[in-house]
Order: structure tokens, then C-alpha cells, then sequence
């Protein structure tokens, strides 16, 4: 087994619930890590560290954080980019002038295109990640996770084979966050799209967890209807997904996840812009495209589109 030492500093850029949970899990198990997110959680960390809600631990962990990219990018080996995908560009342009040689960038991101968005701004060449879990920060340098907490990784095909992916699956690992390499990463991103595309959306306009929504049999169904545009859609790409392989794995998600709500939940509860346009959006433009029907998805992206306009709308202005 190799020792903590062994491992490279792990930066985490966007240290929101998905951020903080692996960048926390990675330093229980006595990897460096740096966060780099909002002033409020920063603060809360340098007091306090991140405290750590999760299933199988509860645990103050200390840890570096910062709003700054050129002091936490420093020294950085690996680099978590968990920054939601409307600000990928902008984020990943941010961090470009601190990013140190050789740094290996992770892209713990929703949606399939994050990576080649992330290339095409800077000409890095991300890992892609297939991420997991439910979380949720709860407070200020706190995060509550309730389900699973599992990477796929893999290269990108027709990009650089490098670096080895191994000793990063075994970083991982050593944290007790399960870590498959993949062979066929379009493939595992797209699957994770398929979960996203069937309970992001619906979380958020129904305020259900998982659990429930599945229980709905109107709901269920509808949600069927959107799987089925998606994988239509991935395979108009070239993706070969099964219908009903994805049917399983998604009523399975509900299961090991029935307290989970959604991202675009919480995002909305926050007053945030929600990930609807790389999402189900991105399903409908590439169905316009490609000539794949997609009423479901189409739905969908209207009412979240509508809902996000009006909480926006209303949120309390900030200076």
C-alpha cells in the first residue's frame, strides 16, 4: 500500500458539496489538500476545518482553504474542478495563469461536454470524471452526504493517454472513495447523464427526494420517458446505452439514494442559476441536431427554465 506521501498536493477548485465531501475524505486520509471556493465556507474552514456529515463518518477535518486561485493553484499535482458547468469557461480561463506544470486536471463535473469545454478555453486536457453522490452543504464548511460517493475515470479518447490513471484510482481508494478506471469514458459519462437528465429536473419542480419521485407512478413513467430521449440521443452520438440497462441502474439509484434531492433542488432553494442547459438541454440541442424527437426533455427545460427565472427574480439582491 502506498503512504499519503506518495501522493501529489490535490487542489480543489469550487469547494461547493462535491468539492468539500471528496476534498475532505481525501484529506481524512492524510492527503494535502487545498479548497478554493466562496469567502463564507473559506472562513468557516479556516476556523473550523470541514465537518464531514456523511454515512460512515462524522469528522472535523482540517484543511487548507482559499478564495485565491494563485495561492491555492500553488504547488498543486492534482486538480478537483468541481465548479458548476455554466462557469467552466470562466473558472478554468481564472485558474490558467496559476496552473503549475504537470498539474493532472479532474473534471468532477455533471453533463459530457465539461472536458472539451475546459480544453477548447485553456488546451489542458482534463480527465473526465463520472461523480457519484449526494451532498449537500448544510452550512458553512459543512457538508451532509447522504448516498454513494463513487468516481469512474477515464482518458478521453483521441486525446493523450496520460498520466497513468492507477495511482490516482488508488489515491482514491485509500481515501475509502471507490474508483473504477474506465475504458470507455464517453460511455460512463454519458450513463451518469442518463441519472442526471431523469431527477435533476423533476427534483427540483416536484421538491422530492428520490425516493418518492419513483414511488409516483405518473412521476416514474415520465421520468422513463426522458431515459429513453437520452439514450436515443447518446446513441444517435455513437454511444451504444441500452434503454433498459439504464432504466435498471436509475430505479437502483433511487434506492441507494432515496433521501437524495437533487443539485438543481438545491440550487434553486439557493437562488442560484441551476446546470438545466448542460443537462436535459443539451440532450434537446443535440437532439435538434441529430434529428431525435425529445417532447420529455423539451418539457422539462421549459419549466426549470421558467422556475429558475422566477426565483432569480425575486432573490434578494446582493451587493
Amino acid at each position: 500500500m502506498r503512504t499519503t506521501e506518495d501522493f501529489p498536493p490535490v487542489v480543489v477548485v469550487g469547494a461547493g458539496a462535491v468539492g468539500c465531501y471528496f476534498g475532505g475524505m481525501l484529506a481524512r486520509s492524510g492527503v494535502r489538500v487545498t479548497l478554493i471556493g466562496r469567502s463564507s465556507h473559506v472562513n468557516a474552514i479556516h476556523r473550523e476545518g470541514v465537518f464531514l456529515d456523511a454515512l460512515h463518518v462524522k469528522a472535523r477535518i482540517p484543511l487548507a482553504a482559499t478564495t485565491s486561485m494563485e495561492e491555492g493553484l500553488h504547488g498543486a499535482g492534482v486538480i478537483l474542478f468541481c465548479v458548476k458547468s455554466g462557469s467552466t469557461e470562466s473558472t478554468a480561463r481564472e485558474m490558467q495563469p496559476f496552473l503549475p506544470q504537470g498539474a493532472t486536471i479532474l473534471s468532477f463535473q455533471n453533463g459530457v461536454d465539461n472536458p472539451a469545454r475546459i480544453h477548447s478555453a485553456i488546451q489542458a486536457y482534463p480527465i473526465p470524471v463520472a461523480v457519484y453522490v449526494a451532498a449537500e452543504m448544510t452550512a458553512p464548511g459543512r457538508v451532509t452526504h447522504t448516498g454513494r460517493g463513487d468516481l469512474i475515470i477515464g482518458h478521453q479518447a483521441g486525446w493523450p493517454q496520460r498520466p497513468a490513471l492507477e495511482p490516482l484510482a488508488t489515491m482514491f481508494e485509500q481515501a475509502e472513495i471507490p474508483c473504477r478506471i474506465s475504458s470507455n469514458i464517453a460511455a460512463d459519462l454519458w450513463a451518469k447523464m442518463v441519472m442526471n437528465c431523469a431527477y435533476n429536473a423533476i427534483s427540483a419542480l416536484t421538491r422530492s427526494q428520490y425516493g418518492r419521485m419513483v414511488q409516483s407512478e405518473p412521476v416514474r413513467a415520465f421520468g422513463l420517458r426522458v431515459i429513453a430521449e437520452t439514450v436515443a440521443v447518446a446513441r444517435a452520438e455513437g454511444v451504444l446505452l441500452e434503454e433498459q440497462p439504464m432504466i435498471d441502474a436509475a430505479l437502483g439509484l433511487a434506492e441507494k439514494m432515496t433521501r437524495a434531492t437533487s443539485s438543481m433542488a438545491q440550487d434553486l432553494a439557493r437562488a442560484r442559476p441551476t446546470e438545466i442547459d448542460s443537462l436535459n438541454g443539451y440532450v434537446v440541442r443535440r437532439g435538434q441536431a441529430l434529428g431525435v424527437a425529445t417532447p420529455a426533455s423539451e418539457l422539462l427545460v421549459a419549466m426549470i427554465q421558467l422556475l429558475e427565472e422566477s426565483v432569480l427574480a425575486s432573490a434578494p439582491r446582493t451587493n
